[in-house]
């Protein structure tokens, strides 16, 4: 029996390498014939580096860049197996979790770090580059990233502005009279899942300004800034992206790569399972499982189970879902797109158990509910 291993994270407690060794390990144990093929995942945030690097025996490179508050911090990049396409993940050198909770400030926050890896990585000489917009601290508009590859963001008398998104109310115009041709001639896939547009009550500022520090008063002059930007962007380059899906995505810096970068925007999910050629190794498999810390109403609309139900509904796979925790409200709604929904705590074990014995319980989850799963078929045949 062919048995495809494919969880998230569990977000707290387990990387998706863990909980895919933790549920290999229950399946042998309750069919200890089975052929395990682990495949841990990531959505395009956090984790999609070292799962792409994994799945297809790259290697990472550690450099030292500039943090969201321009002090120096070490950041990796992937080259994958093939030895040429680069994967980074924004939150690497530009996010949140490098701040303290009272460092937060979009106001000042930079991508810069993030066009520094970039700049490497071309250096290096990769001209792919799959890009995680996931974590990042930033609501600049990705003009970070635009001025490490020699973009200028100046204003009326010429001066270049300071860094973050709060000095954007004074950007006149934009010079790309330095910027780096090499992006140019490379291809950049944007792993992102966030559908906010530039500006507006749905926009990058509105919805994700107030977890990066933003108060009410910031939101309101972030959004006019990024406005600002994207006016000045489509003078330049002549695509207006204050309203268009994603470009919100990493506070605007989705925006300024689809804008400047020739960027293609594609669900986190699918870019991963296309670089890990996920549909050819599962091909022929009779069980998927997969998993995240916890699963609602979002996890059908991108997440990293999504994907895998998805695949296994075209292939006729049945697929089991196990989570660290399942929305009791959306349970019914799971039910519909996995074969079988199950959740670590549904027996009424608490939360702090759950985290802090989560590879042990995985494990037994797993076992129990393989085991349950093989005597249904064995008796329904």
């Amino acid at each position: 029996m062919k048995i495809i291993v494919a969880p998230d994270s569990f977000k707290g407690s387990l990387e998706a390498r863990e909980a895919a060794l933790a549920m290999e390990e229950g399946i042998l144990e309750a069919v200890p014939s089975a052929e395990v093929i682990p495949l841990p995942l990531a959505d395009g945030g956090e984790g999609t580096m070292d799962c792409l690097v994994d799945a297809t025996g790259g290697h990472t490179v550690s450099i030292q860049v500039t943090d969201p508050l321009l002090r120096e911090v070490a950041a990796r990049y992937g080259i994958l197996g093939d030895g040429s396409t680069c994967v980074i993940e924004m939150a690497e050198a530009s996010g949140l979790t490098l701040l303290k909770e009272e460092e937060r400030d979009p106001l000042i926050a930079t991508s810069y770090g993030t066009g520094q890896l970039i700049r490497h990585a071309l250096d290096a000489g990769c001209r792919t580059f799959v890009i995680g917009l996931g974590g990042s601290a930033t609501n600049d508009g990705g003009t970070g990233i635009l001025q490490a590859l020699g973009c200028r963001f100046l204003d009326d008398e010429g001066k270049e502005l300071a860094a973050g998104g709060g000095a954007l109310h004074n950007l006149h115009r934009i010079d790309v009279s330095q910027f780096d041709q090499r992006v140019l001639e490379s291809s950049f896939t944007i792993a992102c899942d966030v559908r906010a547009p530039f500006i507006g009550r749905a926009g990058a500022s509105a919805v994700f300004g107030p977890q990066k520090g933003a108060s009410e008063a910031e939101i309101v002059l972030l959004d006019q800034n990024l406005k600002r930007l994207a006016d000045c962007i489509e003078v330049e380059t002549g695509i207006a992206l204050h309203d268009m899906e994603g470009t919100g995505a990493a506070g605007g810096a989705g925006g300024a790569l689809l804008a400047f970068f020739n960027g293609t925007m594609k669900p986190g999910i699918e870019v991963v399972m296309k670089v890990m050629d996920f549909e050819r190794i599962a091909e022929g498999a009779d069980l998927m499982i997969t998993g995240e810390g916890r699963s609602d109403g979002q996890t059908i609309t991108g997440k990293a189970p999504s994907g895998v139900a998805r695949l296994a509904e075209r292939h006729q796979i049945p697929v089991l879902l196990i989570s660290g925790a399942i929305e009791e409200a959306s349970r019914k709604m799971l039910r519909s797109v996995f074969t079988e929904v199950h959740g670590l705590m549904d027996c009424g074990i608490k939360t702090e158990i759950a985290m802090s014995q989560s590879f042990r319980l995985l494990r037994e989850k797993t076992a129990a509910v393989v085991e349950s799963y093989m005597k249904r078929i064995q008796n329904e045949e």
